[in-house]
């Protein structure tokens, strides 16, 4: 359950930003990249800040 939460707010933030820059300013496109960022990093070192979020919050695997 954590991880397709992850996935869909992952996918959610990209998409919204995507919106947000063509719409409202090309700056969103950072907020993008730090997504894209994250996910890499997460790959990586196998730690992802909106897993440790979500378990504070209290969602099970």
């Amino acid at each position: 359950m954590k991880n397709r939460l992850i996935r869909a707010i992952a996918g959610t933030f990209i998409l919204v930003s995507l919106l947000l820059a063509i719409y409202v300013n090309q700056n969103w496109l950072w907020f993008t990249a730090f997504v894209g960022a994250n996910l890499l990093q997460s790959s990586i070192t196998k730690w992802c800040l909106m897993e440790d979020i979500l378990a504070k919050l209290g969602v099970k695997d």
